[in-house]
């Protein structure tokens, strides 16, 4: 951590800072997976809902 203390006596800390990039946009191979992720997800979802409604 990067402490200063200017003429009034204040403390001042920073915290160090991450290098900055871009993110790289997903190939063929993570877009199906995502998208399995994502089928997967809603599948989960309809399934905790119809279980829901035939408990009530």
């Amino acid at each position: 951590m990067y402490t200063t203390i200017n003429q009034d006596g204040q403390l001042n800390n920073y915290a160090i800072e991450a290098p900055v990039y871009y993110a790289e946009y997903p190939n063929s191979e993570q877009q199906r997976r995502y998208a399995f992720q994502g089928a997967c997800a809603i599948l989960f979802v309809n399934v905790l809902l119809l279980t829901a409604l035939a408990v009530s």
